[in-house]
């Protein structure tokens, strides 16, 4: 009876290597849950309406993007210098969290301008983290709620657009067969997350997808006749994309590499406090965010996507309390290892853009309600925080949703890039502003 203890034990604590029957489902957990974050911001912003990339390319950003995520883990289990990395159990890499911004600024200029401004908010990233307490008294998590709220509800248009067939769709958008394949795939990943126990229902996303790549296959809507000419195996490409910068759009994406810091600390204290029963200290959270911002900077070179911690992962720990080390590094591995065959990496730019919107709905739903979660996370939702929220919400869409409201006579170019490209920027200002000049709430009884 003490063998079966020990060997449970030790995925509860962070450091050893479990054994293999325990090891692995725990680990394909974690990339069940991860992989279809990483792929998706990819495969979103190559479509024709944002960069227009060739399905080399395509291949190339998925590519990129699932090494990226693994190198971002193992930097962060196995910190460098003791200082560049958490040293805590988190899956990070590419994340939907920048999709709003990064299509925004990809529309207008291309994903040249997107990798500029990424190297340059990483680098932002890097100064947040080393410089993380002061600076985070001002996003306290109002202000990051209220963001993270904007990031959500921008998200629903593109998902909406891509349930109705997307870019490729051409006479088929808006028609029964996108629709019907997008509202089948939402249905199994609805029913997967609410009624499903286990591995399907953390994997409701994945397996969401593959019933929605099955039926898509059935309607006759997938081409499969570029995969054939993808490598097994390839290292990813040096510099395979021009790197140029435009100082509006770089301002537009530090801003939310800012507040996408800030949700860091909030997914590295949700990891150690429901995990290992305590706060994380400053040098944890310092070399977090340092790490995210580094692996920002190298992806650029290797055409990777902005980094940032995977909430989904960390609700994980805080459910299992598996905390070991070995577990998440396993996950790095099998991420690292599809990342190196790009015969991989083309089967999944064969997937729908109406299964993909059908299957990421209740994500970006999810984002929104984790918005809201924050804004009211002492229990109260007062008049103050009604005010800065709704105030903030409210100016960030409205802008976007009147094209050319920032391009009058009197206004810069760079207003209408900054401010006008995405709700996030502005509902991220406006957060801050009215936080900080708005009467703090009363305690109970004055």
């Amino acid at each position: 009876m003490e063998l079966p203890e020990k060997r449970t034990a030790g995925v509860f604590s962070y450091e050893g290597i479990p054994p293999a029957g325990q090891l692995i489902p725990l680990g394909l957990q974690h990339v069940v849950a991860a992989v279809v974050g990483v792929i998706t911001p990819a495969i979103i912003l190559s479509g024709s309406e944002v960069c227009s990339l060739s399905a080399g390319e395509k291949t190339t950003l998925i590519q990129a993007s699932l090494v990226i995520t693994a190198l971002a883990t193992l930097l962060q289990l196995f910190p460098l210098f003791h200082r560049i990395g958490s040293r805590l159990p988190v899956i990070m890499g590419i994340s939907f969290a920048y999709v709003p911004a990064l299509t925004a600024i990809g529309g207008q200029f291309g994903l040249p301008v997107i990798l500029g401004a990424e190297l340059i908010g990483g680098l932002i990233a890097v100064v947040f983290g080393i410089f993380v307490r002061p600076i985070r008294k001002l996003f306290p998590p109002l202000v990051t709620g209220t963001v993270i709220f904007t990031i959500g509800i921008s998200l629903y248009p593109t998902a909406v657009h891509y349930m109705a067939g997307g870019d490729a769709a051409g006479e088929w958008f808006g028609g029964v067969r996108s629709w019907g394949v997008a509202l089948f795939t939402f249905a199994v990943v609805v029913l997967l997350s609410n009624f499903a126990r286990g591995i399907w229902k953390l994997g409701s996303l994945l397996f969401g997808m593959i019933a929605g790549y099955i039926a898509a296959f059935l309607a006759g809507i997938i081409d499969l006749s570029g995969v054939a000419e993808a490598p097994w195996v390839s290292l990813p490409q040096w510099m395979p994309f021009e790197i140029e910068f435009v100082p509006s759009a770089i301002a537009s994406l530090v801003i939310v590499y800012i507040v996408n810091s800030v949700q860091t600390i909030g997914d590295l204290t949700s990891t150690t406090m429901g995990g290992m029963g305590r706060v994380p200290t400053d040098k944890e959270l310092s070399g977090g965010i340092v790490g995210q911002g580094i692996m920002s900077v190298i992806g650029v070179f290797f055409g990777g996507l902005p980094v940032a911690s995977f909430s989904q992962n960390v609700g994980i720990v805080t459910v299992n309390k598996v905390i070991n080390r070995a577990v998440f590094a396993f996950s790095a591995g099998i991420l690292l290892i599809a990342g190196l065959m790009p015969k991989f990496a083309s089967v999944l730019t064969t997937i729908p853009q109406c299964v993909i919107g059908g299957a990421t709905l209740s994500v970006f739903a999810a984002i929104a309600m984790t918005g809201i979660r924050m804004i009211a996370s002492d229990g109260e939702f007062t008049v103050r925080k009604s005010t800065v929220a709704g105030l903030s919400v409210a100016l960030g869409t409205g802008i976007t949703q009147v094209p050319g409201c920032l391009s009058g006579s009197g206004f810069p170019g760079w207003v209408a890039t900054v401010f006008g490209s995405t709700p996030v920027v502005a509902a991220a200002v406006m957060a801050i502003i009215l936080n900080l000049v708005l009467p703090k709430d009363r305690p109970a009884g004055e």
